[in-house]
């Protein structure tokens, strides 16, 4: 029986202010519609600095955000450069908090990586590093307590987790990351479930020497379960959230798989707003704050290279997904795994359906918890809380 824990859509108006030039390669996309748009709206110019400007809220001047900073910053591919402006902001800040771990060894000739669309070689900031690929990982609580790993799901950020690290690091030592610095695809990394898994491999021996447990949300649950199978006497727990669990569960929301489409994929996955606000708010009730959008807007903002590893990822999972089902079945099933594994299941996910989530985790004699509440990033609509269960699960000092 499944235990029950306790218990305005978001809206973007495009505002043009004297907008700064567009990167040549995009201007080719994007001009045509660009003119339309700017012939049909009044401007205003800005004396100091000449950038695009977006709005949460059209009638609330202080909402304000810069979508455009000078090209020099970025890659010549992406929107913008790098910085929205040059007061201190909620990415900086997270940002902060974070450093480099360097682990799973680049692949590949060595190659610099080119855009997918013109071919033109891609900046700085879109280059893997030459020998070893770099992951930004921010951790709390004692080194010398018990590691929780958590990782999140497609697509999305360590940062959704910013709510359960403050409530597990008193009890654990709870870090969290970004996936490898986004190569792109025949650039050292390819994307499939076996790179994924080898990799998470390689960040996992770096970062806990003995035993961890590891807590996975959404899509890449079988890439955790897969590296689980072969390392079982290194967990302690296996936390699943609203993992693709059921054969209904094998396509991808249409929200994602438009980014595996050819063209119009690597056009969507270049624009912040239906990269990555509109993939966070369209899969369950979570209500996006202007500060919190900026963070996860920041990797599209500054490099064309996150738009097209989620062209890589989409088409990756689109057409494997339902192999990736399958085998995590198979081995969450399998009378020899031995892993303690509990499944939460936030009950509002508009992309996977609970029917058939309950007798899985039934028949395979596996833990599992509701929240009512929560969509199909857990951790964003009950971070708190999501905190507080995962620390009782690991204990094992109270039932839930």
């Amino acid at each position: 029986m499944a235990i029950q824990a306790k218990t305005p859509s978001f809206h973007f108006s495009h505002t043009f202010h004297s907008p700064s030039p567009m990167p040549a390669s995009l201007s080719l996309l994007f001009g045509p519609l660009r003119s339309m748009s700017m012939a049909s709206k009044p401007q205003r110019i800005r004396k100091s600095l000449e950038l695009v400007t977006c709005k949460s809220n059209p009638n609330d001047n202080q909402q304000d955000y810069l979508i455009d900073a000078p090209e020099s910053v970025g890659d010549g591919f992406s929107f913008s450069g790098g910085k929205y402006s040059d007061e201190p902001s909620q990415s900086d800040e997270w940002f902060k908090k974070g450093k480099m771990v360097r682990a799973h060894g680049v692949a590949g000739s060595g190659e610099k990586a080119k855009d997918p669309i013109f071919g033109l070689t891609m900046g700085v900031s879109s280059q893997t590093s030459a020998d070893v690929f770099r992951w930004f990982c921010v951790e709390s609580g004692s080194a010398d307590k018990h590691p929780v790993i958590l990782i999140h799901g497609f697509p999305s950020q360590a940062y959704s987790y910013r709510k359960v690290l403050p409530v597990l690091s008193k009890d654990y030592h709870a870090i969290t990351f970004d996936w490898l610095d986004k190569p792109q695809p025949g650039y050292g990394f390819d994307y499939t479930l076996g790179e994924y898994v080898s990799s998470l491999e390689s960040l996992i021996n770096e970062l806990a020497i003995s035993k961890v447990s590891l807590v996975v949300q959404g899509y890449f649950s079988p890439v955790v379960v897969k590296y689980a199978l072969s390392h079982q006497e290194k967990l302690n727990n296996l936390i699943l959230l609203n993992p693709p669990l059921t054969a209904k569960h094998a396509n991808l929301p249409s929200t994602l798989s438009i980014f595996s489409n050819f063209l119009l994929g690597e056009i969507f996955a270049q624009d912040p707003l239906r990269a990555s606000d509109k993939a966070l708010t369209s899969c369950g009730p979570y209500k996006m704050k202007e500060d919190d959008a900026m963070v996860y807007r920041r990797p599209y903002l500054t490099s064309g290279s996150s738009g097209f590893a989620l062209n890589a990822i989409s088409r990756a999972m689109k057409k494997e997904l339902k192999t990736y089902v399958e085998d995590m079945q198979m081995i969450l099933t399998d009378k020899n795994w031995n892993v303690q594994t509990t499944v939460f299941w936030g009950q509002r996910d508009r992309w996977l359906n609970y029917d058939g989530v309950e007798d899985f985790c039934k028949d395979s004699n596996h833990k599992l918890v509701e929240l009512p509440m929560a969509g199909h990033h857990v951790q964003e609509d009950r971070g708190e809380e999501l905190g507080q269960l995962i620390s009782k699960v690991i204990s094992k000092r109270s039932q839930i």
